[in-house]
């Protein structure tokens, strides 16, 4: 018990840290993903923006960066986040990464999502007269919603998965502290209370993610 009093302000101290990694890239990485992964879906052959250059180029370049193992990506975007972020380690190198990694993740899961929604919704749409971008934002969104919400929540999930990663720039958090304070230095105490943690926050993830899809299907 005395050991766990004495790692608990270091504890508390990587959870917040890992939790602003996780936030500020599933903020960014999100509204970026859920851009493009809406555009694959409306410029796709059939699309009600149909534009298959636009659409190939981007279907390309998600299959070319969502199958890269996110430690060989965080390690490859350090130039890059140089120029972004001013720093190519530390917190703000790893956030960028898992932004980068979550745009292209989270825009897979919202095209497959949308894909979902039934086309004689959006044909009756149109027939009202309704425009393409009005159709995305009343109909296209909203339908596919529930869905889209669990989606996201797998891939918060997945992001704090790569937040254990950030240490290899660097960057602080739970998953840095247990491999370095725990695994490296045999401390077992610490590796444990670093799981307990995370296990905790992906079970409360998961059931907002599953609360908040239960009340938009609802409706």
């Amino acid at each position: 018990m005395n050991e766990i009093r004495e790692n608990l302000p270091d504890l508390l101290e990587q959870t917040a840290i890992m939790l602003q990694i996780v936030g500020l890239g599933m903020l960014f990485g999100g509204l970026a993903g859920l851009v493009v992964g809406t555009a694959l879906y409306v410029t796709r052959r059939g699309g009600i923006l149909a534009q298959p250059v636009v659409w190939w180029v981007l279907n390309a370049l998600v299959n070319l960066v969502r199958p890269i193992p996110f430690i060989i990506l965080i390690a490859a975007l350090q130039p890059l986040a140089r120029v972004v972020v001013g720093k190519g380690i530390g917190n703000e190198a790893a956030t960028f990464a898992i932004a980068i990694a979550a745009t292209f993740g989270i825009a897979r899961i919202i095209e497959q999502n949308l894909v979902s929604v039934d086309p004689g919704m959006i044909e009756a749409a149109r027939a009202m007269g309704a425009g393409p971008w009005r159709i995305i934002r009343t109909v296209i969104l909203p339908e596919a919603l529930g869905p889209v919400i669990l989606g996201i929540t797998f891939a918060v999930i997945a992001v704090v998965d790569m937040s254990a990663v950030a240490g290899l720039v660097g960057g602080e958090g739970l998953g840095n502290w247990a491999i370095t304070y725990g695994y490296r230095q045999y401390n077992e105490i610490v590796t444990w209370m670093a799981l307990v943690v995370i296990i905790i926050i992906v079970q409360l993830v998961q059931a907002l993610g599953n609360m908040l899809a239960r009340k938009v299907m609802r409706h």
